[in-house]
């Protein structure tokens, strides 16, 4: 088998891959990740997650490497990750009783050929009608200010949803896995 490398640093993108039970290795990638003008969702995440492969090509040279990048947007505008926990709040008091779409891109570069595999999987999530106190609990127990959308949905945070769209939850924490293994597959990297 090709040796993988994860191009990020997130953990959670880590532990999403590490549920294939395949020898990786992470690298993060050094990318300017500004959205460029009129650029939208689907474009920009496909886009850095390619270049977040490609940034580690000449490192990595015989590698297949997995590039992924997320955004989540609410009204056509992009929202990012929060930082704190004023922040946290303020973007699910916005997203209350609403829809947040997220689109999480993915790349499969073989850096040996220089061939890729790009694709972007939107899920979406629709929350409760919350409260300013459970939006203020919440936020203080999970503490979500790495995480775009202002919530962890492998953790307390589901319990904020009244249903979620979408076929493949995992892209929602970050790594579409079940798109993945396709693209695994097709390079010829037997999953499972």
């Amino acid at each position: 088998m090709r040796p993988l490398v994860l191009a990020s640093s997130s953990p959670y993108r880590r532990e999403l891959l590490e549920r294939l039970q395949l020898r990786f290795v992470c690298q993060s990638p050094n990318i300017d990740e500004t959205p460029r003008p009129g650029e939208d969702a689907a474009s920009l995440v496909k886009r850095l997650a390619a270049a977040k492969a490609s940034a580690l090509r000449n490192q990595f040279l015989q590698h297949m490497i997995i590039g992924s990048d997320q955004v989540a947007v609410l009204d056509g505008q992009i929202i990012g990750k929060p930082g704190n926990q004023q922040a946290a709040i303020e973007q699910l008091q916005a997203a209350r009783g609403r829809s947040l779409t997220f689109y999480t891109g993915l790349c499969l570069l073989d850096s040996a050929s220089r061939q890729a595999q790009v694709d972007c999987v939107p899920f979406t999530v629709h929350f409760r009608e919350l409260s300013d106190a459970q939006i203020e609990r919440y936020v203080s127990k999970e503490k979500p200010y790495d995480c775009a959308g202002s919530f962890k949905s492998e953790g307390l945070g589901i319990s904020l949803f009244r249903a979620t769209e979408g076929e493949d939850a995992t892209s929602l924490v970050g790594l579409p896995l079940i798109r993945l293994c396709d693209m695994l597959n097709q390079a010829g990297i037997a999953v499972p």
